[in-house]
């Protein structure tokens, strides 16, 4: 008999929030530290570690990021505070435009400064404009806070929605088409960073309308996750075996599919995770997700470099138990310097978690 989803929502509202945790968590993978530069991450293409890293970059990592776009846009099409534009576009720009020039200035503070003072090899200020494409990012991606321009596109859709939740299907579906031929294309900056994310929001209002995320959660477990198996065996093989240059168009229209797949997969997860004892301590963690979003990558910048003095880089025997640990080491330190902030300096923590770490 198939699974009943409550009609007050409560299930669904916790898979949401476990799902931001699930797929924030497997960001930290495709920004994991190596100890290598790329010639030398060329080098080790095809060896044992190197198939672990791609493997969970692709079934943690950006396979899973398509989901927030998803719940971004499911979200939003529920909420009437699109009816007031100004208001919805200005508290938008309050709860992630603002954290991320914050935390794209805080990167440039502790990296860059560390890569000066320390030796630290990072990304140093080389023109006033390097520092204003570093901080807002209007026409290239960052050199530091490489994540951000999920938060830049994301707001710019985030300004859109008050049309988009009002024009009909077919509207957005045009809308949609466009925005995955712009990806498949390798179109979009600097208008849109990365042309998937409008794809995904998009998407994320037309489930909304249908109730397919409800369709989606009654699915089997093996249902939901084999055509992502499937086609991430086929990405897996793509990104180890092949070079980057290779068959682009072919490469792009399959990164999309197993975005969509994935998106299914993750959500199916989320779904089933929300019925299980995990649930309270994945909901605790939840609070924090945005916060481990934005700052990740800076103390991977950091501390990636100390922890990997002890384990080593990647190559090396240990590095496997690192690399498989660092969502969890980088999430412990999330918690603890979100929680200090959070008592000594709470306006701090609540504009820098984008709202979500209150004040007590």
């Amino acid at each position: 008999m198939p699974e009943t989803i409550p009609v007050h929502g409560a299930r669904r509202s916790d898979a949401i929030a476990i799902a931001r945790v699930i797929c924030i968590l497997g960001v930290v993978y495709v920004h994991a530290w190596t100890g290598l530069n790329g010639e030398t991450l060329a080098a080790l293409r095809g060896s044992g570690q190197d198939v672990l890293r791609w493997t969970l970059m692709e079934i943690f990592g950006r396979s899973a990021v398509p989901l927030l776009g998803l719940i971004s846009g499911w979200l939003v099409a529920g909420s009437g505070r699109t009816r007031d534009w100004p208001h919805h576009v200005l508290r938008k720009a309050r709860t992630i435009l603002l954290p991320m020039i914050l935390w794209n200035m805080l990167g440039i503070l502790f990296v860059s400064g560390a890569a000066r003072l320390l030796g630290l090899s990072a990304p140093q200020p080389q023109s006033v404009w390097w520092l204003v494409d570093e901080i807002i990012i209007l026409t290239r991606n960052p050199d530091i806070n490489v994540q951000m321009p999920f938060l830049r596109d994301l707001f710019l859709c985030m300004v859109a929605a008050p049309i988009l939740v009002r024009v009909p299907d077919r509207m957005l579906w045009l809308v949609a088409i466009a925005a995955a031929a712009a990806h498949i294309a390798g179109l979009g900056p600097p208008v849109l960073m990365r042309a998937s994310i409008l794809l995904f929001f998009t998407l994320g209002i037309l489930v909304r309308r249908h109730a397919i995320e409800e369709r989606a959660a009654r699915l089997p477990v093996m249902l939901a996750v084999l055509p992502f198996a499937l086609l991430m065996g086929m990405q897996l093989y793509r990104a180890v075996s092949l070079g980057d240059g290779e068959w682009p168009l072919a490469q792009r229209s399959l990164d999309l599919v197993v975005r969509i797949a994935a998106a299914v997969a993750f959500w199916r997860l989320a779904w089933s995770l929300a019925g299980t004892a995990a649930r309270g301590l994945l909901l605790r963690i939840e609070r924090y997700a945005f916060f481990l979003f934005c700052s990740h990558l800076i103390l991977i910048w950091l501390g990636g470099p100390v922890l990997g003095a002890l384990f080593g880089p990647m190559g090396s025997p240990l590095y496997p138990l690192y690399l498989i640990a660092q969502p969890l080491i980088v999430l412990a330190a999330v918690i603890l310097i979100g929680s200090v902030l959070r008592r000594i300096a709470p306006g701090a923590a609540f504009i820098l978690s984008g709202g979500r770490l209150r004040r007590r």
